[in-house]
């Protein structure tokens, strides 16, 4: 095998017999150089597989044949092609610059210190589920199904067995749900031949028991149209005593009247029962949320509104109170929910800021200290002008259960404490969210 070249390439073997070759110049006629191979005149041409050997066309000299070139087209740019692509690259430039400024405003809030997705890492999948490890043996794996004792479905320590489990039926919650039937709707003149049929029962009834002697007749009712005709000879005689004592059996009629609707009115606590019963039935319908944000509860009247309100509609859920955003979460049955949401987003002005004349004991209960230190400078700014304090609602849904149980008021210095405060009811996210935009 000769050696190989400068760039360790072989090499072909048709060329190697190239040696071998002596090469003689003869001049001629035409100029042509001609040469002798070193084997035998009439031997066969080696062909060189490096060079073009394809036959000349007919009519042409004998030579290496060009490769004919290939027809290019013109192609013209369509006007405003280049200013489009420069614009897209500043769109580009100026997107990832205001991303910068956004994290550099995050960084700035200390939203940077709350965990994003990207830091919670997936686990990788366990070696065997909970759910199958009662039904293998020790030491076995899903590698060893199909072997012999690898399944534990035979003995006393197995899971299966003979017998059946019928769970326990549960109703559908679509059940509670139906609104209940609606009583029929009766015309005024319907009505009216109802109460006339039922005043004549109720006559004849009292009738037949007077007839029978089980109750006394009733004394004639005598007015001031019917006086003389009632007591005709006795009025004549004396009607000024007459004339008393008709106004006052008047009174008395009209004092029985009286007292008749005060013993059929609730009584206040029987009120508050009843409105808490109410309560209770309509939050065993389904629970419901709303998050409110709000850029500012500096004012003193907004805080106890919120408070109050929840209070009265038996709505459970957290108002934090922070520098630079608000956050309310109320939860509770859909009637009072519905109130609620109107009395935030129509009934209260948020841009209004008068100072609060509310006694200190309101103010502690509403969730703001009565005392201020200097961490909550922020909430006695009474003075500032509140122009663009608009509420928004983040969510407004239907959840499975409370995530807390009473009204709470948190006032929170910075956004971990927010944070870690919405993290124990698994809402944190929604913080980060108002935070966001803020």
């Amino acid at each position: 095998m000769p050696p190989s070249g400068g760039l360790n390439v072989p090499l072909h073997p048709a060329l190697e017999d190239l040696g071998s070759r002596t090469f003689t110049s003869k001049t001629t006629g035409k100029g042509k150089a001609s040469f002798q191979r070193g084997g035998r005149r009439g031997a066969a041409v080696t062909v060189n597989p490096y060079l073009d050997n394809t036959p000349p066309a007919p009519g042409l000299a004998a030579g290496p044949v060009a490769k004919p070139r290939e027809p290019r087209q013109l192609q013209f740019n369509q006007k405003g092609k280049y200013i489009q692509q420069g614009n897209a690259l500043r769109r580009q430039a100026a997107l990832e610059a205001m991303k910068k400024r956004i994290a550099e405003q995050a960084r700035k809030a200390g939203m940077d210190e709350i965990p994003s997705d990207k830091n919670f890492v997936v686990e990788e999948p366990p070696d065997m589920e909970w759910v199958d490890q009662a039904y293998f043996a020790e030491g076995k794996t899903y590698d060893d199904i199909g072997t012999e004792s690898c399944l534990v479905v035979e003995g006393e320590d197995t899971v299966v067995t003979d017998l059946i489990q019928h769970p326990i039926p549960i109703e559908p919650p679509q059940e509670k749900l139906v609104p209940a039937p609606k009583p029929m709707f009766l015309t005024k003149r319907e009505q009216k031949k109802e109460r006339r049929q039922r005043r004549m029962a109720e006559l004849k009834e009292k009738q037949a028991k007077i007839r029978l002697g089980l109750m006394p007749a009733p004394p004639p009712k005598v007015k001031r149209s019917n006086l003389m005709r009632v007591l005709g000879e006795e009025a004549v005689q004396d009607p000024t005593a007459v004339e008393a004592r008709v106004n006052r059996e008047i009174a008395e009629r009209f004092q029985t009247h009286m007292s008749t609707n005060e013993e059929r009115k609730l009584t206040k606590e029987q009120r508050h029962e009843k409105l808490a019963t109410n309560q209770d039935k309509d939050a065993a319908k389904g629970i419901h949320m709303l998050i409110f944000k709000i850029p500012s509860l500096v004012n003193g009247q907004h805080r106890f509104k919120i408070w109050k309100n929840a209070e009265q509609l038996a709505l459970t859920g957290v108002c934090i109170m922070h520098p630079k955003t608000s956050l309310v979460v109320v939860e509770g049955g859909e009637h009072s929910i519905n109130k609620y949401r109107k009395l935030m987003m129509n009934r209260i002005d948020w841009t209004q800021n008068v100072p609060s004349h509310m006694p200190a004991k309101a103010t502690a209960e509403g969730g703001v200290p009565a005392e201020k230190g200097p961490a909550r400078e922020w909430l006695a700014s009474e003075s500032e002008s509140l122009p663009n304090n608009q509420i928004q609602l983040l969510f407004d849904g239907e959840v499975k259960i409370r995530a807390f149980r009473k009204w709470l008021s948190r006032v929170c210095d910075t956004d971990r404490e927010a944070f870690d405060f919405l993290a124990r009811s698994k809402l944190e996210s929604f913080w980060a969210q108002a935070r966001s935009g803020a």
